[in-house]
């Protein structure tokens, strides 16, 4: 008994210490720092970027905060690898910010732990509507849990295909008359008619961009399918049907989908690409794969365009969506994320957060947004801003953007499946893939243990749920 009590003692303690920690979390991460505008109602804003991205997004709160005499927002850099637990520590103390800025994927997770305030909790009937009415597909896709809408995206990422021109030129696949460098609009549309219509030939273009040294390793990749929630929905699949609202996982699209991914890996090898990834130096800026010249066609953001701005000004690329296999597929498919805001349940102004952040997407001003949605190089939730004369402009002088502008308003982008456990759910069809593709099981094998594995957790919380009652 005695043992017991002392069991209970240190159980109390240290739960009581948890919400200590948590207030004073909350108090310490809320507190401001000389504030300019203290008669103003404060609206604490947290967020995860850092270094440049921090100035750009303290300057959209500058900004907001000039732009009217109510509100003051007081932004705060979170480090990401602990945004989460500070976020759900907070908001258990009951003093979470107003807003925040996220990219991980918790927002069916957050919303089924009432976490977060869906939309049409503090916008006007109006501006719902207009968030229905208006917003790109992904955007509604990206807020959406199980019948309502729970953040509203602030940036959204896109990959497609990136082109070295000068690469293609060398191996005979562009004609004489093809632009040697993308400048206008015009000289990109006259590239996208010599880009390949389908997966099959971009592949063959691919193995003819190779380069290997005498040893026989590969010192340049030119293009090899990767990625399968990519490719999934190209060949038709996806692992989420949103007219009823169930996982589609081991599926004879996806099956065949993971089929080409590993057919085509295994030809190269898995040993030989992965010598090959441990030889590249950097992943970002001017030591970019693509950059220094070791891939000839890849796929990745929008975020690339800027980048080669500032580091490769001169580099003859081109970008595009990637194209669906000849039979089967689905025209401007692929995955899709990006940057949203939460309002969490418990925030003190929801009112004023909402303010900012109609402010930082659009919603009254899209001309206005487009500023800062062009110094970052954002693709916008809004096809407003997206149309504004600044963003036309931006897009009229990075023709290559445009491919990404395109690829918002397709029904076929699709983000991870809107399920509670979605970022497991992420972590498991990455876990498929690499399985297929390395050898240790076959696609067929890989996806009916994905399938297995989903079913196990559904049985998991389903049983989780009777035990609670």
């Amino acid at each position: 008994m005695a043992e017991r009590r002392k069991y209970l003692k240190i159980i109390t303690a240290s739960f009581s210490l948890i919400l200590l920690f948590a207030f004073l979390m909350g108090w310490f991460l809320k507190t401001p720092d000389g504030r300019k505008y203290p008669d103003r109602e404060p609206v604490y804003f947290w967020h995860m970027w850092t270094s440049g991205w921090k100035k750009v997004v303290e300057g959209i709160c500058d900004d907001f905060n000039r732009s009217q005499d109510e509100y003051e927002v007081i932004p705060l850099s979170i480090p990401a690898n602990v945004a989460d637990s500070k976020f759900l520590l907070a908001t258990a103390g009951g003093d979470p910010p107003d807003c925040m800025a996220q990219w991980n994927q918790v927002i069916p997770q957050f919303a089924e732990s009432r976490l977060i305030l869906p939309l049409d909790e503090f916008m006007s009937p109006r501006e719902y509507q207009f968030f229905l009415d208006h917003a790109f597909p992904i955007a509604q896709k990206i807020a959406y849990f199980e019948g309502r809408h729970y953040c509203m995206p602030l940036a959204l990422d896109v990959r497609a295909c990136y082109y070295r021109l000068d690469h293609l030129r060398e191996e005979g696949l562009l004609p004489d008359s093809a632009p040697a460098q993308i400048s206008n609009r015009a000289e990109y549309q006259e590239m996208l008619k010599y880009m390949p219509r389908s997966m099959e030939q971009l592949v063959t273009w691919g193995w003819q961009l190779h380069r290997f040294d005498e040893k026989g390793r590969l010192a340049r990749l030119g293009f090899i399918p990767q990625w399968f929630r990519m490719i999934a929905p190209l060949f038709g699949g996806g692992f989420y049907n949103w007219e009823n609202g169930e996982l589609t996982l081991n599926t004879p699209e996806n099956l065949r989908a993971l089929e080409y991914i590993t057919e085509k890996n295994k030809v190269i090898g898995f040993d030989r690409l992965l010598r090959f990834r441990s030889s590249l130096t950097g992943k970002h800026g001017a030591d970019w794969p693509f950059a220094v010249g070791k891939r000839s066609i890849t796929i990745d953001g929008q975020w690339r365009v800027s980048q080669l701005e500032k580091y490769a000004p001169d580099l003859p690329y081109m970008t595009a969506p990637l194209p669906p296999p000849r039979e089967g597929g689905k025209e401007e498919a692929g995955w899709v994320h990006g940057n949203f805001m939460i309002v969490p349940v418990g925030s003190k102004n929801p009112q004023g957060a909402w303010a900012f952040i109609k402010f930082w997407t659009g919603f009254d001003d899209p001309e206005h947004a487009a500023v800062h949605y062009t110094k970052a190089g954002w693709l916008p939730p809004l096809p407003q801003i997206a149309q504004s004369g600044v963003f036309t402009r931006y897009v009229e002088n990075h023709p290559q953007f445009e491919t990404f502008i395109n690829l918002l308003d397709s029904p076929n982008m699709e983000p991870t499946p809107p399920v509670p456990f979605q970022l497991l759910l992420y972590d498991m069809i990455k876990r498929a893939d690499e399985s297929a593709t390395r050898g240790n099981m076959t696609p067929r094998q890989a996806l009916e243990n994905l399938e297995e594995g989903v079913n196990n957790e559904l049985r998991r919380r389903k049983k989780a749920v009777q035990d609670e009652k």
